[in-house]
């Protein structure tokens, strides 16, 4: 073959090589290209970009607390992944994509509370239990997508060291927007969260004075029911002694001159003004006229006496019941427990001290010890101002 063919022969073929070489190197460039999109379209899968964390602005609220302060906010949502769970393609898709708060859900709830509500801890402290807060996106009509915010807590009243339910909140708003704008979600979850703390607002002054619950002082009085209007019943007055005309129940039984049938009550009575349980204490101290009894020929001032006696033991109780209420630590919680406790003391008390009386004065048949006695009930009723001091 002559040299010239050989060399055209060579370059021919090395061209050809090239091309091949050169084909097959565009080939996978577009292989590489085309695969993924292939991929997309055989599994129905739609790309979705990464959106950021919603970042909740703190805002200054229209209104400073007067009567609380949010102490506390516990998360007890059921899902705190994710408080937003939004369409992030067009409106034809319908699996959202989970975005959270910047920070955290409860992170991102209690620094916007710190920020936006003025905290003042001489006030009464509000806790907030967080159940729900959450937007949920849906395909929407003529390619938009629409939005529902809700929002759900309780909110309760730290007093004495326990919490005390107030009421249950829940609200929500609903928004539509354009698929490629997401600017409407910050501000909606913000205005349903304010709105909740609003609302809070709203109702604690409202309640705050006149809501057992919130009340922040506990004041208690007594009062002594004497109005002898019933046939019945003589109430113990100072200046109504004992009269044999009282006892109406005939004649006593196991030989005694007399007996007297005393006994106590009490009326508790609650409201509350400003924030202060105002509690009165109404006492009636008083006998059953037809349970009391005498005999014809016991009647003489001795015998009354004693019986009078009896009825000032069941006042001197009462006067002690009042000396525990006032030195008992009452609590705001709990005071009507208490309150009755005492009164089962004073039941206690009042059978242990009519009992020694009679057993000390032998039913007064011992004149010595009903003198004693005399004198030690008189000094009583003088130091309570019920009875003017012996000379």
């Amino acid at each position: 073959m002559p040299p010239y063919v050989q060399r055209q022969n060579t370059l021919a073929f090395n061209k050809k090589t090239k091309r091949k070489k050169a084909t097959s190197l565009l080939q996978q460039v577009l292989l590489a290209a085309v695969l993924p999109f292939l991929f997309l379209l055989t599994t129905g899968f739609q790309p979705v970009s990464p959106i950021d964390p919603i970042q909740l602005k703190a805002e200054p609220l229209p209104f400073t607390p007067k009567e609380f302060y949010l102490a506390e906010v516990l998360d007890e949502r059921s899902t705190t992944k994710a408080v937003a769970f939004l369409i992030t393609g067009n409106s034809k898709s319908t699996t959202p994509q989970g975005i959270d708060l910047q920070g955290g859900g409860l992170a991102a709830v209690k620094a916007y509370i710190a920020e936006s509500l003025p905290r003042n801890p001489s006030l009464r402290p509000i806790q907030m239990r967080l159940k729900e807060y959450q937007v949920t996106e849906t395909p929407g009509a003529n390619g938009k997508i629409d939005g529902r915010v809700s929002i759900s807590a309780s909110f309760e009243v730290q007093r004495e060291g326990q919490m005390l339910h107030l009421f249950e909140y829940k609200s929500g708003a609903r928004y539509s927007r354009p698929a490629a704008q997401l600017g409407v979600v910050e501000p909606t979850l913000r205005k349903v969260l304010s709105e909740s703390l609003r609302y809070l607002d709203l109702w604690v002054n409202q309640e705050a004075p006149y809501n057992e619950k919130l009340a922040r002082n506990l004041k208690v009085t007594f009062s002594d029911y004497t109005r002898n209007t019933e046939e019945d019943t003589l109430f113990y007055d100072v200046n109504r002694p004992l009269q044999w005309s009282d006892f109406k129940g005939g004649s006593p039984r196991g030989g005694f001159a007399a007996s007297i049938f005393p006994f106590i009550s009490n009326d508790i009575h609650a409201v509350v003004k400003n924030g202060t349980i105002y509690v009165n204490i109404q006492i009636k101290t008083y006998m059953i006229k037809s349970l009391s009894r005498s005999r014809a020929d016991a009647r003489n001032a001795y015998g009354l006496n004693h019986e009078q006696r009896h009825f000032d033991l069941v006042k001197l109780v009462t006067e002690h019941y009042k000396q525990r209420i006032r030195k008992a630590k009452l609590t705001l919680a709990d005071y009507d427990s208490m309150i009755k406790y005492q009164y089962l003391e004073e039941l206690w008390e009042l059978d242990a001290l009519q009992k020694k009386y009679d057993t000390e004065t032998n039913h007064g048949l011992n004149a010595t010890a009903q003198t004693r006695w005399n004198q030690k009930i008189e000094e009583e009723l003088a130091s309570l101002g019920l009875r003017k001091p012996s000379l």
